[in-house]
């Protein structure tokens, strides 16, 4: 698409204290050391674009170029950054008894992950800033989305993730072109080693929420889902995110995650964080959505994949399953209706996640019983 003519951004804002900071400017965290959120000029963005101009676009994540912090003079850093579909799923609407449940698959964009969005945008003013070296903690999508927008802008990228992170995803980081270790930890401690390194490797720290354009490049999942139900939205969304924590936070009616999450074991490796940085955003949006949390277990979600894929043809990553556990559950206790429009987010393909083994084997030249197979 053509660029806008002008920036819509007015500023950058503190999420703890309302502080202002300049756009155009390289930042981290705020002085208070909490997420800086970007604004924007909503009255000039809302003459300047209607939705009809929006859906003449051709259908990525840029057809929102209005509602993105990147000033007329950069260049995007794109590797086609397509919408993504909603998709049925037929026989889990039977099974709860359910009109329509939809799935919003983002397996489809680079690197198979919505975390091709956030580092698009990231990346491209991180470039504009003049960055020339990133580095990033991460459970494993994140970190083969930076690698491969890094190289794709001729920045050099290093990536820490957890020992246990799938092989497919540890090595799609690698194979990208980034300087890539796994650490014997969880990614709090991979994030210790991205911090303690900022200073002797003069490397800019990506990590979610800790600058603000990657929040920036994801929000464009809400824009999609609003253009997509006809700039309505769905009743009830599900999305995966640290869920424990912040579970037991929101079921407390606190503000923030107040205590980080003890001897975390969960398998769920995008989940896997025991203290959020983010927490106190998405407690905010619950409140304020009158939204709720729901914690799920890991067998649950292993069976819920394997049975969606063989029932639906609908490989769905451990995340996006777990939102599947989580409406299951959420449909038993009564607090999702029949009729309820309900989206759930598959945040990444199923192929990047471990599969049972395929054990059956036949010998060339043996006869067959094919009674058996």
């Amino acid at each position: 698409m053509t660029a806008p003519t002008t920036s819509f951004v007015t500023h950058l804002e503190c999420s703890e204290t309302g502080e202002h900071y300049p756009a155009g400017v390289l930042h981290g965290l705020s002085r208070a050391g909490a997420p800086l959120l970007v604004r924007y000029d909503l009255g000039a963005l809302a003459n300047a674009v209607t939705k009809e101009d929006i859906a003449a676009r051709p259908p990525d994540m840029w057809r929102y170029r209005e509602f993105l912090p990147l000033s007329p003079d950069i260049e995007p850093i794109t590797l086609g950054e397509t919408m993504t579909p909603l998709v049925r799923v037929p026989t889990v609407e039977k099974r709860l008894g359910m009109e329509v449940i939809l799935v919003k698959d983002e397996g489809r964009l680079p690197t198979g992950s919505f975390k091709g969005r956030g580092m698009s945008v990231a990346v491209s003013m991180a470039k504009a800033f003049g960055v020339k070296r990133i580095a990033i903690p991460t459970a494993g999508n994140a970190g083969a989305g930076l690698a491969a927008y890094a190289s794709r802008a001729g920045i050099e990228s290093f990536v820490f993730t957890p020992a246990d992170t799938p092989d497919i995803t540890a090595s799609e980081i690698a194979f990208h072109g980034a300087k890539a270790w796994r650490v014997d930890g969880l990614v709090g401690d991979c994030a210790a080693i991205v911090a303690a390194g900022t200073e002797e490797m003069g490397w800019f720290d990506l990590t979610t929420l800790k600058e603000p354009y990657r929040v920036e490049g994801k929000k464009t999942m809400g824009l999609e889902i609003a253009e997509q139900f006809s700039w309505r939205l769905p009743d009830v969304i599900f999305f995966p995110t640290g869920c424990g924590p912040i579970v037991r936070a929101f079921e407390a009616g606190e503000r923030e995650v107040t205590e980080p999450w003890e001897n975390v074991t969960t398998q769920i490796h995008g989940v896997r964080v025991p203290n959020p940085i983010g927490g106190r955003l998405v407690l905010d949006v619950l409140y304020e959505s009158n939204g709720f949390g729901t914690a799920v277990d890991d067998d649950a979600v292993t069976e819920a994949r394997a049975r969606i894929c063989a029932e639906e043809g609908f490989h769905m990553c451990p995340e996006g399953a777990a939102c599947v556990v989580a409406l299951e559950m959420e449909r038993e206790s009564g607090r999702i209706k029949a009729d309820d429009r309900v989206v759930l987010f598959n945040t990444a393909s199923g192929l990047k996640s471990p599969m049972p083994p395929l054990e059956n084997r036949l010998e060339p030249g043996r006869a067959v019983d094919y009674s058996a197979l």
